[in-house]
């Protein structure tokens, strides 16, 4: 699994790497908002750096590490982080159409979260004992 360094909010499988790798060569750089139920549920959405507009209501969780690639900042609304702050998000890849506004729509495939709790050493790695 591909993760960002030291402790993190956030990681990705390989497959989504994989798939992160493959948007980059056609679209550059990239950046990820975690959606918070609306279009799509609560998919996290792919977009070039810059398309999608994150202000004051969001937080930046972290940036995803991918070999070859810049790193890839991961945006969440501030008050969606409020019930996910006790988690590690991991961005994971399977077959099937998501939303038409992230990059993967066309490619068969979508992204999807899946979390678990972060344990106590994270947590005050982290500064939120």
């Amino acid at each position: 699994m591909t993760t960002t360094r030291g402790t993190a909010r956030v990681g990705l499988t390989d497959q989504a790497a994989e798939l992160l790798r493959s948007l980059h060569a056609e679209h550059g750089p990239l950046m990820f908002h975690q959606s918070g139920g609306c279009c799509d549920g609560s998919s996290p959405m792919c977009y070039p750096v810059g398309e999608f507009l994150t202000g004051e209501s969001d937080m930046r969780l972290g940036d995803l590490e991918v070999p070859g690639m810049e790193p890839v900042p991961v945006w969440m609304a501030r008050d969606q982080f409020a019930h996910w702050s006790h988690t590690h998000l991991t961005i994971d890849v399977v077959p099937g159409r998501g939303s038409g506004f992230s990059l993967e729509s066309p490619t068969g495939n979508r992204f999807l979260i899946r979390s678990r709790l972060l344990t106590d050493e994270e947590l005050a790695a982290l500064g939120e004992e």
